[in-house]
């Protein structure tokens, strides 16, 4: 379908919401053929869904058993499926791992789900901030009165979607190298608790503690937080490194010899009171004159309406707008086979003909499928 260092890769994906989405959009966007199995009934589609850009669209009614089959036919022609149903529901409508690599030996099998496919939680509902909060990344984020939901990066996007990709590609590679197809249990509490890697080993060194904000990552720090400007609004300074915070008194212009005790923990809440009220001295748009592009390590902190117009991101043509939608573009950048935007959200069944035909269906098997509802 596309181009990007993954054209060639098919991979059937189970239409699902939030992560399941944003991993089929990863996959696409670097030139994957991902064709999406919706259900019969569900809609159009609209381009403000960007994490469905990029792929082509299938809807079959799967409780129809030919339609079951027209997946099985797919997946024998895929590298790798992705599904994010609760555990137990691919099975149940006959098209769980042992069925789909019997059709298919080489086929890398992703299972996406909160809590994983094993263990006390497995067939519990929850979402994106309980997944995270048996890991102990939501204990560590949020203010000193109560943990906060750091969005839902940590959980779906980061320790699911991501995850999923990696695993799935890695999956890919071995089967190619061996033959043999494989099934991936990517659980979004696993995924979360990996990133926090670095968290565990600062804890394990004596460099972390369990209270927020108290750290020298989690805003305790002086020199590692946001501040208010005069106009109300924010940037974030990051001066962690001896010379960059030698760089920050000079530009801030702060010669209190207070501040020469940078590591000093007990004095990091009135360090971080006293340059608060330096930084609400001067608008945003003083401060990023003064220390923009600077070793700082200093930005102003965007909002969603602001970002893509900031000299950097436009630089980098970090978003781009379809169809009036402004969204990310596709990240990372390959200098031989750059990844691009396949296509918009696709409307509900909007390949039908197309994919099938394309992943090698004829025009009878498409048409008898018509007639029996199955699709």
């Amino acid at each position: 379908m596309g181009q990007g260092p993954l054209s060639g890769l098919k991979i059937v994906e189970f239409a699902g919401i939030g992560p399941g989405p944003f991993c089929g959009m990863l996959l696409s966007d670097l030139g994957a053929d991902v064709v999406r199995i919706d259900r019969k009934g569900q809609g159009r589609g609209s381009p403000a869904d960007v994490t469905a850009r990029g792929r082509r669209s299938v809807a079959l009614d799967l409780k129809n058993p030919a339609a079951i089959e027209t997946c099985l036919k797919l997946l024998e022609q895929a590298d790798g499926l992705i599904e994010g149903f609760r555990p137990g529901v691919m099975e149940r409508l006959g098209l769980g791992p042992d069925v789909a690599l019997a059709r298919n030996p080489k086929l890398v099998y992703g299972r996406m789900t909160g809590w994983g496919q094993t263990g006390p939680y497995a067939k519990a509902a929850g979402h994106d901030m309980n997944y995270i909060a048996i890991t102990g990344a939501l204990a560590a984020i949020g203010t000193t009165d109560k943990p906060v939901p750091p969005l839902n990066l940590v959980g779906d996007f980061g320790g699911g979607a991501l995850y999923l990709a990696f695993g799935l590609l890695a999956g890919v590679i071995h089967a190619r190298q061996t033959g043999r197809g494989q099934v991936i249990d990517c659980a979004m509490s696993d995924g979360a608790a990996s990133l926090m890697a670095m968290f565990y080993g600062f804890k394990a060194g004596g460099m972390w503690t369990e209270a927020r904000r108290a750290n020298m990552l989690d805003g305790g720090a002086h020199f590692y937080d946001t501040y208010e400007c005069a106009d109300g609004k924010w940037i974030s300074i990051g001066s962690i490194e001896p010379q960059f915070y030698l760089l920050l008194l000079e530009k801030t212009g702060i010669t209190d010899p207070q501040f020469q005790h940078q590591m000093s923990r007990e004095e990091w809440p009135e360090l971080r009171e006293k340059l608060a009220a330096v930084i609400k001295r001067k608008s945003r748009d003083e401060w990023c004159a003064i220390m923009d592009a600077t070793d700082v390590c200093f930005a102003p902190v965007l909002t969603m309406d602001e970002a893509p117009k900031h000299p950097h991101n436009a630089a980098r043509a970090t978003f781009v707008e379809v169809d009036g939608v402004m969204q990310p573009a596709p990240a990372p950048r390959f200098s031989a086979t750059p990844g691009a935007i396949q296509g918009p959200p696709p409307p509900i069944g909007g390949h039908n003909d197309e994919a099938l035909a394309d992943w090698g269906f004829s025009a009878e098997q498409v048409a008898s499928l018509k007639a029996s509802g199955a699709l």
